[in-house]
């Protein structure tokens, strides 16, 4: 008799389970029925966080990268001989020829080396106090 009442017990277990998870599929909308009670707004409302996740990544991350991309072909179309610049090796120089595509820099007197324009990171007086300077500064030898 125990051997029957423990072969019951799963079964039962089973249908409990079953209806108690048709009644929570019913209570949240689901199964045919609509929540809202003017029908089939369901599909908009379950869009929009998806929505709202775009339109954060576009004003916070794209939309600041685009400017910044468009001020930096502006400053390097702007770019003329005889000004100081950094490359993004972190060298100093002065531009002393420009082409399309290559910007020759002299980095110590007679020394020039040929950089791609798209290498140049900004003139060195636009990059914030103390950041060249400390780069440029080789420590004392003894």
């Amino acid at each position: 008799m125990l051997a029957l009442a423990r072969a019951r017990q799963p079964r039962e277990v089973k249908v409990a389970f079953t209806s108690w998870m048709l009644g929570l599929a019913q209570a949240s909308g689901a199964g045919g029925g609509s929540a809202l009670p003017g029908g089939g707004g369901g599909g908009l409302m379950s869009m929009m966080p998806i929505l709202l996740m775009v339109v954060v990544f576009y004003f916070l991350l794209i939309r600041p990268q685009q400017k910044k991309a468009k001020e930096h072909r502006a400053m390097l179309s702007a770019l003329k001989v005889g000004e100081e610049v950094v490359t993004s090796g972190g060298l100093l120089g002065r531009i002393t020829g420009l082409s399309d595509r290559i910007i020759t820099i002299e980095v110590a007197e007679k020394i020039r080396l040929r950089v791609l324009r798209s290498h140049i990171l900004g003139r060195k007086d636009e990059l914030k106090d103390g950041e060249v300077e400390r780069s440029s500064t080789a420590p004392a030898s003894s």
